[in-house]
C-alpha cells in the first residue's frame, strides 16, 4: 500500500529539508515538496500527517553487542546505582532479594564505574561483593566490559586461588600474598564466564528481542553488532536464534553480525561453512571478522606506546602479539572478508596497523572496508595510516562525556592533544559511523550525537575537549545513518530518505539543525519504522 507522509521537516540526506515523503511496499519512492508529491498518490494513497516534526534516516549503531544488552537487561543495572560503593552493594542485596536469588544460582550486575563513587574512587573486590553474600557466586562487570569482580564463593566455584597460572591476554589481581582479589580483566573474565550456567537457545532470543523493542524506541533501525562470545555457546545457536527471529517477524533491527573469532581455526570453519561478509538477508547478514585488540582506558588495559601517565607500572593489556594479529587479518582478507578491530590504546592499533599493511601489501584491494573500532588513542602518523590504507573508522562520540574527565590524566598531554580525532579523520577522507558501543553506554542516539557536536560531557559543566575535532550536526547525523550504511556495503540500500532506499525512518519532536547544541540529549523519538511499518511509537 501507498502511503505519503507530509508537513514534516524531513532530513533526506541532503539540504535543504523538504516536507514529504511517499513510501509503498518497504522502499521510499519520492522524496520532495508536498505539491511534487500529488504526482504520487491518489485516492487510495494513505496520508500521514507529521505534524511539523522532524523526520530521518532510521539510526544505525555501527558498533554495539545487541546480545549482550538483552542479557544486561536483565541483570542488576549498576549504572544507575554507583554514587558510591556502599550504594551499589546494598542495590545488589535488595536485587537479590527481589530476584529471591539463591545458593548455587549467580547473581549478575553490570555498569559500575569506581571513578564515579564518592566514597572511595577504586574498583571493588571479593571481599566487598562476601558483604552481599557468600552462599551463592557473585559477578559484576565494570561499566567497560573489560573487567569483572567476583565474590569468594565465586572463587571457590571457578577453582582459582594462589596457585593458579595468569591466563594468556588477560589477568586477574592478587594481593601482597598472593591471593586473588576477584577482578579479572580481558581474557581472564572468559574463564568466569564459562563457569556461568549457558542459556538455552529460547533464553537467548527472549534477550534479543528485549534488546529489539528497547533499540527501536531510541530510533535505532540498525545494529552491527558483537554476539559470538557473550556467552560460551556455538556461533551457529547465536545464528539460529536470529534467523528464527526474523522467520517470526520479531526482528524489527537489521543486523549486520561482526562476527568475532580469536583464531585462524575457527574461522576458517566458518569459511568452510559458506559464512562470509554480505552472506545473509536484509533482516541479518555477516559483517566483518572483529577482533578484540585490547582493553578500555576507564580500565587501565587499554595498550599504550608507552606507560600510563598515571601508572607507570603498566601500559594496559595487548590480547594479541603481532604474529596473531597478521594470521588473523591474512585469512580474513585472502577470504575477501572485511575485518574490523578493537583498539583503544595507540601501542595495540600500531600492531594492527602493521597487520593490515601486510595483507594489503602482499594483496592489494581498494574496496576492502576494513576497520578500527573505537580509535580512541591516535598520534599523528597512525592517522595519516588511516587514510593511505582507506580504513573504515567505528567511533562512540559517546565515550567523550566521561572520558573528557580521565584521558588527560591516563596518556599525558601529548597523545591527549591528538586523540579521538573525528574530525581530522573525515578530512583526510576517512569514513567514520558513530555507535555506542551498547551496553557499555546506553543506545542513546541523541546523547551521543550531542557529545560528538559539543565535544564536553553531556553536563556542559567542564572544558571542551580538542574544539576543532568536532562534528557539525550533519556530519554526526550522517555519521549514524549515510556512514552506518557505508560501513556495512549498504549506502545504496539505506541511510537516506530517497528514492529506491529501504523506508526505515525515525521521526523526532525536535530539529536538531534549529536547536541549541547543548540540548540536543533532550530530543525524544516519537515513532521508528522500519519497512514502512511502524515498529516504535511513543
Amino acid at each position: 500500500m501507498r502511503k505519503i507522509f507530509f508537513n514534516g521537516k524531513v532530513y533526506t540526506g541532503e539540504m535543504p529539508l523538504q516536507d514529504s515523503f511517499i513510501v509503498e511496499d518497504n522502499k521510499f519512492i519520492f522524496a520532495g515538496n508536498f505539491n511534487e508529491a500529488q504526482n504520487f498518490i491518489d485516492e487510495n494513497t494513505e496520508k500521514i500527517d507529521l505534524q511539523g516534526n522532524f523526520v530521518c534516516a532510521g539510526f544505525n549503531d555501527s558498533h554495539m553487542h545487541l546480545l549482550n544488552y538483552g542479557y544486561a537487561l536483565s541483570m542488576a543495572g549498576l549504572s544507575e546505582h554507583t554514587n558510591s560503593l556502599s550504594e551499589m552493594l546494598s542495590y545488589l542485596k535488595q536485587f537479590a532479594q527481589e530476584n529471591n536469588i539463591k545458593e548455587g544460582s549467580w547473581l549478575r550486575g553490570r555498569g559500575w564505574n569506581h571513578d564515579y563513587f564518592t566514597d572511595e574512587k577504586r574498583f571493588p573486590n571479593r571481599y566487598d561483593l562476601d558483604k552481599v553474600s557468600t552462599d551463592y557466586p557473585i559477578c559484576i562487570t565494570r561499566t567497560c566490559g573489560h573487567c569483572c569482580v567476583v565474590n569468594s564463593k565465586a572463587l571457590e566455584v571457578l577453582g582459582i586461588d594462589e596457585n593458579t597460572p595468569q591466563i594468556e591476554g588477560g589477568h586477574f589481581d592478587v594481593d601482597e600474598n598472593g591471593k586473588p582479589t576477584g577482578v579479572f580483566r580481558e581474557n581472564a573474565m572468559d574463564y568466569v564466564y564459562s563457569k556461568m550456567p549457558q542459556p538455552s537457545l529460547t533464553e537467548i532470543k527472549a534477550m534479543m528481542e528485549k534488546a529489539i523493542k528497547a533499540l527501536n524506541s531510541y530510533g535505532v533501525t540498525s545494529s552491527q553488532t558483537d554476539d559470538f562470545i557473550v556467552f560460551q555457546l556455538p556461533y551457529q545457536t547465536i545464528i539460529k536464534a536470529y534467523k528464527e527471529l526474523e522467520a517470526e517477524g520479531k526482528l524489527t533491527v537489521r543486523v549486520n553480525e561482526q562476527s568475532h573469532f580469536t583464531n585462524t581455526k575457527d574461522l576458517q570453519q566458518f569459511f568452510d561453512e559458506g559464512y562470509n561478509t554480505n552472506v545473509g538477508t536484509e533482516f541479518f547478514k555477516i559483517g566483518p571478522l572483529k577482533m578484540l585488540g585490547d582493553g578500555s582506558l576507564g580500565s587501565r588495559t587499554a595498550f599504550l606506546s608507552q606507560p600510563y601517565n598515571d601508572d607507570k607500572s603498566t601500559r594496559g593489556i595487548a590480547i594479541f602479539t603481532q604474529e596473531q594479529f597478521d594470521e588473523m587479518v591474512m585469512l580474513a582478507h585472502e577470504h575477501n572478508m572485511q575485518i574490523a578491530i578493537h583498539a583503544i590504546g595507540d601501542g595495540i592499533l600500531d600492531r594492527i596497523l602493521n597487520a593490515y599493511k601486510k595483507a594489503l601489501f602482499k594483496l592489494p584491494k581498494e574496496n576492502h572496508r576494513h576497520g578500527i573500532v573505537h580509535c580512541q588513542i591516535t598520534r599523528p602518523k597512525q592517522l595519516e595510516d588511516f587514510a593511505k590504507l582507506n580504513l573504515h573508522v567505528y567511533a562512540q562520540p559517546i565515550f567523550l562525556d566521561y572520558d573528557i574527565h580521565i584521558v588527560h590524566e591516563r596518556v599525558g598531554e601529548k597523545l591527549a592533544s591528538t586523540s579521538y580525532a573525528f574530525n581530522t579523520l573525515q578530512k583526510k577522507g576517512v569514513h567514520v559511523s558513530s555507535g555506542t558501543d551498547c551496553p557499555v553506554e546506553a543506545p542513546n542516539v541523541m546523547n551521543c550525537i550531542q557529545c560528538a557536536v559539543t565535544r564536553t560531557d553531556l553536563k556542559g559543566d567542564c572544558d571542551v575537549y580538542l574544539e576543532h575535532e568536532a562534528m557539525s550536526v550533519k556530519e554526526a547525523i550522517d555519521s549514524y545513518t549515510i556512514e552506518g550504511a557505508y560501513a556495512s556495503f549498504e549506502e545504496d540500500k539505506k541511510g537516506k530518505i530517497q528514492k529506491g532506499m529501504l523506508a526505515d525512518f525515525v521521526v523526532l519532536n525536535e530539529n536538531p539543525f534549529e536547536i541549541e547544541k547543548t540540548k540536543i540529549k533532550n530530543i525524544k523519538v516519537l515513532q521508528t519504522y522500519v519497512d514502512g511499518k511502524l515498529v516504535y511509537n511513543a
